[in-house]
Parts: C-alpha cells; sequence; structure tokens
C-alpha cells in the first residue's frame, strides 16, 4: 500500500522553456517508514545524544565556536566564514529552467536521486497539459537546473501518469564508473543463441503487471510485529528524565472529571445546609481563622453589627454565641 499523499508543498514557482512559463507546486514523491531506532544507555536508562568533540583533547566543544573547513592537502585545511559560504550559495530563483530535453533512455538509472510530484499551479492547466503530452508524445524529459534550499539541482522532469515528476539528478561527479568486474569480457562470455532463447522464454513465462503492493519490506513488518508484542506484553522500558526536564506527572494523578463533578456538587450542597439547632457556637468556632482575625480588627461596634442572627429551635432570632443584647 503506498504512502499518503504530501499536502505540504517544498516548492512553488514555474517551468520555464524557451517564452513557456507554467506555473507549478512540488510535492515529495516519497517517504521513509521504516521504524527508528534511538540509542538508549541501559544502565541508567536514558537517551543518548552527539556531541562536538575535540579529537585533540577529547572535551566537548560548543556548537556556536565551530568553524568549518575544506581539506585541500593532509593535514592543511582553508577555513571558509560564514560569509564565505553564503555568498557562494546559489541565488534563489523559482523556476525550473528547462536547458535541453533529451531522450529518457538516455539517462543512466544512477543518475537519479530523489523524485518530486508536480501539480499545476494557478492558471497553469492548459500549459501543464501541453507540456505533459508534448513529453509523452516524443518520449523526451527535461533537464533543468533548480534551487531547493540553498542547493542547485539537476533534474529531469517527465511525464508520470497524468501528470509530471520532476527527478533530482546526481551530478556527473557524483556518479562512480562501474567497475570493470561487473562487465568481465563480454565477448568472451557472450550466450550462444540457444542460451538466449531459453532465457527469452524464462523470463516471458515470469512477466507480470507492475503491482508494488505485491512486494513488501518484511524486515520493517516484523519489527513492527516485534515492537506491538513486546508492548502489549508490557515489557516497555521507561526512560529517565534528562537533567533539567520535569518528569511528566504520571497517568494515576490525573483525576476523573466525573469525580470532580461529584465532589464539587457534594461540597455545595454542604455549604447550602441549614445549622442544627444547638450549634452557633461550634459553627462559629469553625469559622476560617482569616475572617474571625478580620472582625477583631473592625471597631466594637462595627464588629458587633457584623455578627449575624442565628435562628432558634422556635424559629425566633437570637443573637449568635459571644454577642451583647443592647
Amino acid at each position: 500500500m503506498s504512502a499518503p499523499a504530501s499536502t505540504r508543498a517544498v516548492w512553488k514557482g514555474a517551468i520555464s522553456f524557451g517564452l513557456v512559463h507554467i506555473p507549478v507546486v512540488l510535492y515529495s514523491a516519497t517517504a521513509e517508514t521504516r521504524p527508528k531506532f534511538n540509542l538508549i544507555d541501559p544502565s541508567t536508562m536514558s537517551p543518548v545524544g552527539n556531541k562536538q568533540v575535540s579529537k585533540a583533547t577529547g572535551e566537548a566543544v560548543q556548537r556556536d565556536e565551530l568553524v568549518k573547513g575544506i581539506q585541500v592537502e593532509d593535514g592543511q585545511y582553508v577555513v571558509l566564514s560564514k560569509d564565505d559560504i553564503r555568498n557562494a550559495l546559489p541565488k534563489s530563483t523559482q523556476t525550473i529552467e528547462i536547458e535541453a530535453f533529451v531522450d529518457a533512455a538516455e539517462i543512466p538509472a544512477t543518475y537519479f536521486s530523489k523524485p518530486y510530484h508536480v501539480a499545476p499551479g494557478a492558471r497553469g492547466l492548459k500549459p501543464f497539459a501541453l507540456l505533459h503530452d508534448v513529453l509523452q508524445r516524443t518520449g523526451k524529459v527535461g533537464v533543468a537546473r533548480i534551487v531547493i534550499s540553498t542547493k542547485q539541482h539537476l533534474a529531469a522532469l517527465m511525464p508520470s501518469g497524468d501528470g509530471l515528476v520532476l527527478e533530482l539528478l546526481r551530478w556527473s561527479d557524483e556518479v562512480r564508473e562501474a567497475p570493470s568486474s561487473t562487465a568481465g569480457d563480454t565477448g568472451a562470455a557472450a550466450p550462444n543463441e540457444r542460451e538466449l532463447k531459453m532465457a527469452e522464454q524464462l523470463v516471458t513465462d515470469m512477466a507480470a503487471a507492475w503491482s508494488p503492493d505485491l512486494f513488501h519490506d518484511e524486515f520493517k513488518e516484523k519489527l513492527q510485529q516485534l515492537v506491538q508484542a513486546k508492548a502489549a506484553a508490557g515489557d516497555v522500558a521507561k526512560l529517565l528524565p534528562l537533567p533539567g526536564e520535569e518528569e511528566p506527572a504520571p497517568t494515576a494523578d490525573v483525576l476523573d472529571l466525573t469525580e470532580l463533578l461529584r465532589r464539587s456538587l457534594q461540597s455545595k450542597s454542604a455549604a447550602a445546609a441549614p445549622a442544627a439547632p444547638g450549634r452557633d457556637a461550634a459553627a462559629n468556632d469553625e469559622a476560617p481563622a482569616p475572617r474571625k482575625r478580620a472582625a477583631a480588627s473592625k471597631p466594637a461596634g462595627k464588629a458587633r453589627a457584623s455578627v449575624k442572627a442565628t435562628a432558634d429551635a422556635g424559629g425566633r432570632a437570637k443573637p449568635a454565641a459571644g454577642s451583647r443584647k443592647r
């Protein structure tokens, strides 16, 4: 099963050849789906990070203290500043400049690097379809240059289904020549006609329509099954927080919303209930200390006036304990 289509555009611009200008958008055509391994120190069960370490002293060096250099001879480097590197970067353009159209079969497979889906931009549907159809009819691909994330690439623009694919190409000095051992002396090892016919018959018998869903990454599938089985059995290691990091609160301390609502209702019911007869002094004794102190700090007249009357058993109002009749 194919990975879901990318919805994030990685580049926006236009295809240009001659006087033709086609607004387009690029989307990544591949996805990394294999599980990623993280390094863990088993003695402390903590993640292991990377440090920039000086090979001379063995001590860690801060990243902002480092400079970049290119080796010109053994042990000799030319140090480049950030400005040097910035000035050498290609000028960012939003154009895929097609420089030539070549036969698709002429580009060796070793040159292909990374594909992108090409989608037509606003007002670009008709010229986009025109380029797709002419490439498909002629069997050509457009060789172009493109700048993505400050890096210049060679690329091949080719039809794929009803759309276009931009395949980033490696530069010629990045592709190694094949060693002679891969072909050998083809003249001495040339197959005879009978061998060719038998091999051709075998290929014909094994011919099938291209169906990528029939092929699976067995390593990834076995690894996922193993991880799921261990997790289901509770065989999961908890990593300790790094220094300076707060450990997340355990889920057992998270109160259920229903329980919080029940407690809130109980507290409101208790606050609304009338005081029982004969419990006036006790109720006053249980008043919050800050409120007592506030009443004591008031003038005597105001303090007496602030004391509320409570009802006795007969329903008559009587002063609370500690108050004085006038």
